[in-house]
């Protein structure tokens, strides 16, 4: 890859071409998830959407092909809460290689009683954390198959101010959802840095990137009609607020820049520029709780234990 001194200044508005190359974006039905799809069709890439509904992301790719002639998206049914099915679904992916992969795709309680997977996991952390860890297993030969793929993981700006519970991963003992969810993306988040490591230990051409959207409201996101409709007062009452954040199109940048952006490196954390929070994408440094490779372990192995994978091509 050439060096970031050799790499022509970021533009969210006009990104590089990517013909020839697919991407898969979990989740790419709705919020940002349909953003990073939207963004990364205009490159001329194939773009696949997982969708645990299969008519949502019928109506989102059709929206996609709307806004971006041309554009090479289709879908398939992806259900991250469960894990049994997710062999089927990477199958179901009919490619030969995947050159990137947006672990996008969640559950966010507001307010709740607890919930759990048909695998008997806590609902959040069981799709956003768990769905993942298991999908990434399946999917590691066909990205192990592309040139130089990634694996773009989006966490939350919520999970800064979380600590993982390793005694409490299920959120058995302390079930709060605002808290639960807030964990379940600082585990997703561990998992694409540990994932790194890895990668990195067995010599793979594979590059794992963590980023995270700052903040990203619905009010502040432009209309896609019929997957996303803002009214004009929703607009206006949102309009303060876009001094400290944006909308799910921004929301999106972080992500797109990661999958596309060839001076990106892999363990890097990726982020909006302003405080985190709004803005262009740029590189932050590695959240410090992040950085407990001790934690990162722990949560690895207890990971593969509870989706029954061992990812064994990168096991330690």
């Amino acid at each position: 890859m050439p060096s970031a001194s050799a790499t022509p200044p970021w533009n969210v508005r006009r990104l590089p071409g990517a013909q020839g190359r697919v991407f898969l974006v979990t989740g790419g039905n709705a919020g940002i998830g349909y953003f990073v799809a939207e963004q990364l069709s205009a490159t001329g890439a194939t773009v696949i959407l997982g969708s645990r509904n299969p008519a949502k992301a019928a109506v989102a790719a059709g929206s996609i092909r709307a806004r971006v002639p041309a554009a090479q998206v289709r879908a398939v049914r992806l259900d991250l809460a469960d894990l049994a099915s997710l062999e089927q679904a990477v199958r179901s992916l009919d490619v030969h290689r995947l050159d990137a992969v947006v672990h996008n795709a969640g559950v966010a309680l507001d307010d709740s009683p607890r919930q759990e997977t048909r695998d008997g996991h806590e609902l959040m952390f069981g799709t956003n954390h768990l769905g993942h860890v298991a999908l990434t297993h399946w999917l590691l030969p066909l990205l192990s198959a592309a040139p130089a793929a990634r694996v773009v993981t989006m966490g939350s700006f919520a999970a800064k101010s979380e600590r993982l519970r390793l005694d409490d991963l299920q959120s058995r003992k302390d079930y709060r959802p605002k808290r639960t969810y807030g964990r379940s993306k600082l585990a997703q988040m561990y998992f694409g840095i540990e994932l790194e490591r890895r990668l990195r230990a067995a010599g793979s051409t594979v590059a794992s990137v963590v980023v995270h959207p700052g903040g990203a409201l619905d009010s502040l996101t432009p209309s896609r009609p019929p997957v996303h409709m803002r009214t004009t007062r929703a607009r206006l009452s949102a309009a303060p607020a876009a001094v400290l954040v944006q909308g799910k199109d921004a929301g999106a940048w972080s992500a797109v820049r990661a999958v596309l952006d060839p001076a990106v490196r892999g363990g890097q954390l990726w982020g909006p520029r302003a405080f985190g929070l709004r803005g262009e994408p740029r590189r932050e440094p590695v959240w410090e709780h992040l950085a407990d490779t001790s934690v990162a372990a722990r949560l690895w192995d207890a990971s593969c234990h509870l989706t029954g994978t061992d990812l064994g091509a990168i096991s330690a």
